[in-house]
């Protein structure tokens, strides 16, 4: 059975598969980037790649989401899966059903830094990442020798929490970036009791190697260990073929200090319900 690590992009999945890869698969509590690839990401290439058939519409590999989720759970083990597929059917074709999904962590992340994010790392104007997040059809996709096969409906921002957050269909924990930025440890522990508490094991709270895994996974450390060794997953700049830093910002993406009043304003408007339900703004 899957246990998604699902959120819209540039939100802090990868920081919180990191955590958990380093929590789960590591000795030590040590944290490496090999350590990701025990929790891979659905659906992509990977997953497609040697199908026969031609995938000639972008959506085609729809129509196989749970076929494939069946297969991965035939050996009845529990597994984690990074994604940024929104809880949607395209075509008639539902993303994950609850024979295979034994529940999800939603991570949510101020949709004002989620813009800035977006724009370094697609390289797109400002303008252009907020009508990304607007698009009620937004799509990411890989090509693979003609054949679409990394298909992902993105849907608008708004959309994509929502399709997560009202399922009904297994459980869902929600946490916020900015929660796992300030209270790190404690929103950690939340995370692993959730995570527990779906698998029913018997296993106490490591309080030690979460220390250790918090400590190995501190931005400035993913940020160093990119620039000494490279990130697999970073994409490359469109100009030139060098690798964009994944690890950008951090804590320094403050949308205060990088967007300009009027952008802001726009964005406070557009998105106000959802800044006060989220505990991002309070209501007048």
């Amino acid at each position: 059975m899957i246990i998604w690590l699902a959120s819209y992009p540039k939100s802090g999945n990868t920081w919180l598969r990191a955590l958990l890869a380093a929590y789960f698969f590591s000795k030590n509590g040590n944290f490496e980037f090999n350590l990701l690839k025990k929790i891979d990401q659905f659906p992509s290439v990977k997953y497609f790649k040697d199908d026969k058939e031609l995938y000639l519409e972008v959506e085609s590999t729809s129509k196989h989401w749970i076929k494939k989720q069946n297969i991965i759970n035939s050996d009845k083990k529990i597994k984690f899966f990074k994604t940024h597929n929104a809880m949607c059917k395209i075509s008639g074709n539902s993303f994950t059903n609850k024979q295979n999904t034994l529940g999800a962590i939603y991570i949510i992340r101020d949709p004002r830094n989620v813009v800035t994010s977006l724009a370094n790392h697609y390289q797109i104007k400002i303008k252009e990442a907020l009508e990304f997040m607007q698009d009620k059809k937004k799509a990411i996709y890989e090509i693979d020798n003609g054949s679409y096969k990394g298909f992902v409906p993105l849907l608008s921002w708004n959309l994509h929490h929502e399709s997560w957050l009202n399922n009904k269909a297994f459980p869902i924990l929600l946490i916020k970036y900015e929660d796992l930025c300030s209270q790190t440890f404690y929103t950690f522990k939340k995370v692993i009791t959730f995570i527990q508490k779906l698998t029913k094991t018997s296993d106490n709270f490591n309080r030690e190697k979460a220390k250790r895994v918090i400590k190995s996974c501190e931005f400035e450390k993913l940020k160093n260990l990119e620039e000494k060794d490279g990130f697999f997953e970073a994409v490359k700049n469109k100009n030139s073929n060098e690798k964009i830093k994944f690890f950008n910002l951090g804590k320094e993406n403050d949308y205060n200090k990088i967007l300009k009043k009027d952008f802001l304003e726009e964005l406070n408007s557009k998105y106000l319900s959802e800044l006060i339900k989220f505990n991002y703004e309070k209501s007048s």
